[in-house]
């Protein structure tokens, strides 16, 4: 046998090879305390526990709350609208004029007020046709625009960026054959 494993000094903290690790004297009061750490570490670990949980749930009512209140905030914000409608519908028997007139004034209402909301409309022809803000369903022989421009608007769209609620559908012009 090697010296080294017979006489060495363990380093500060370290359990000597054979035995285990105890108070200085090892005695009842000892246990005990250690006993007493152990409790009181699961007691602040089970409270830590219940206070995550808490907190969760309190997050998840705060945020359907959040959600509850923008639900009825945009929906105030589209009754103005729907009573236009209304009082179209009710002179609906009068001078058809009017009531176009009537329904598209409500349409303008409606289109300022997604505007309002963050979601303008995009219903512009002879732009360059952007994949981001378009979608192309077909394409038409240019005339009067350059090729590669949105031709017709089938279909307008509405917000910009990564806040877009969907794509203009439009016509592309092409080059005349």
């Amino acid at each position: 046998m090697s010296g080294y494993d017979e006489e060495r000094t363990p380093a500060p903290g370290e359990v000597p090879p054979g035995r285990a690790e105890t108070p200085a004297d090892g005695g009842p009061a000892d246990v005990q305390s250690a006993a007493a750490r152990l409790a009181d570490l699961e007691d602040k670990w089970l409270r830590a526990v219940a206070d995550l949980d808490n907190m969760r749930k309190r997050v998840a009512r705060d945020a359907e709350r959040v959600r509850a209140e923008e639900r009825a905030r945009a929906v105030r914000e589209w009754l103005p609208v729907v009573d236009n409608l209304d009082l179209a519908l009710r002179h609906a028997g009068a001078d058809p004029g009017n009531l176009i007139e009537g329904v598209r004034t409500v349409r303008d209402q409606a289109v300022a007020l997604l505007e309002r909301l963050g979601y303008p409309r995009n219903d512009e022809a002879g732009v360059p046709f952007d994949p981001g803000l378009h979608e192309a369903v077909g394409t038409v022989p240019a005339q009067g625009t350059a090729p590669g421009t949105v031709a017709e608007v089938v279909r307008p769209g509405y917000g910009e960026g990564d806040r877009q609620l969907r794509p203009a559908t439009v016509l592309v012009a092409t080059a005349p054959e």
